[in-house]
């Protein structure tokens, strides 16, 4: 039976934060699509979380070791948001599960009943690394005793990237530098490295397997502009680093990373390889 490990950064947080209502229908949804699975597929489920968040971890998940640094420790920001390298969530799952397949999502994903099983599928369809970007649903949704009416909600799709599954034995190979989790681009990060890395990639835009309670995106606050200067710089040094390696990435996936709202053009980025590696 595939070995699957799947792992998020939980976190405390204020009752006025999206994610108080969100963190909850992402761990009871997770529990349950393990349970599920569990004839098809031996799925583990992590966090890896600051010494503080502990008391938010439910049963039923793995603790890995509490993280250290922050995104703080690379540079000074306007505002002090104590956000984790998404290297460092990554690597607790490398050194404490041997599954031979790896999840990573946001925090605020919630899954559906057969996400496992589908993934399972995918894997057995001969993609090696993909992402399945999520359909957000409407945000009246507020309690776990609404999850079976939240199942239900087709949603719409949405472009960013916030669902990644590839193997455990190339995660050595991948360069994350300095990119931080909460912030924009660090999609682009993890997506540029799953193709990199891959024999089958591709990301599925329209897959209705997780979802998201509405659709703010406080991450694009002005405060936290300098958040996403960083990440952004980050991603840059990385997207050049792996081009030095691969080769040239095709450049209808350059336009589809580098540009954003209305004039981001529609690509699959199924060819979207290095010429080295298509």
């Amino acid at each position: 039976m595939r070995k699957i490990a799947h792992i998020i950064n939980p976190v405390v947080v204020e009752k006025t934060s999206d994610l108080f209502f969100a963190q909850p229908v992402t761990f009871e949804t997770m529990k349950a699509a393990r349970d599920h699975a569990k004839k098809h597929v031996d799925v583990a489920l992590l966090t890896a979380q600051y010494q503080e968040d502990r008391q938010i971890v439910p049963e039923g998940f793995i603790l890995t070791p509490d993280l250290g640094r922050s995104i703080l420790d690379f540079g000074k920001f306007s505002v002090k948001r104590k956000l984790p390298l998404i290297k460092d969530i990554l690597d607790r799952m490398y050194e404490s599960s041997d599954a031979e397949y790896f999840v990573y999502t946001n925090v605020d994903i919630a899954v559906l009943p057969d996400f496992y099983i589908q993934v399972n599928n995918l894997i057995e369809n001969g993609y090696d690394a993909f992402v399945i970007n999520r359909r957000t649903i409407p945000s009246k949704f507020n309690n776990i005793s609404e999850i079976p009416l939240m199942y239900s909600e087709e949603g719409t799709p949405h472009k960013g990237y916030d669902c990644f599954v590839f193997r455990k034995d190339v995660y050595p190979r991948y360069k994350l530098g300095a990119a931080c989790v909460g912030i924009g681009w660090v999609g682009r990060v993890l997506l540029c490295n799953l193709a990199c890395h891959a024999e089958k990639y591709n990301e599925f835009k329209d897959l209705h397997l997780t979802f998201h309670i509405g659709n703010e995106r406080i991450w694009k606050s002005k405060e936290y502009s300098d958040f996403t200067a960083h990440n952004k710089n980050e991603f840059l040094k990385i997207f050049k680093s792996l081009e030095t390696e691969f080769g040239p990435f095709d450049k209808d996936f350059r336009s589809y990373l580098f540009d954003t709202g209305a004039k981001r053009k529609p690509f699959t980025p199924t060819i979207a390889l290095p010429k080295k590696l298509a």
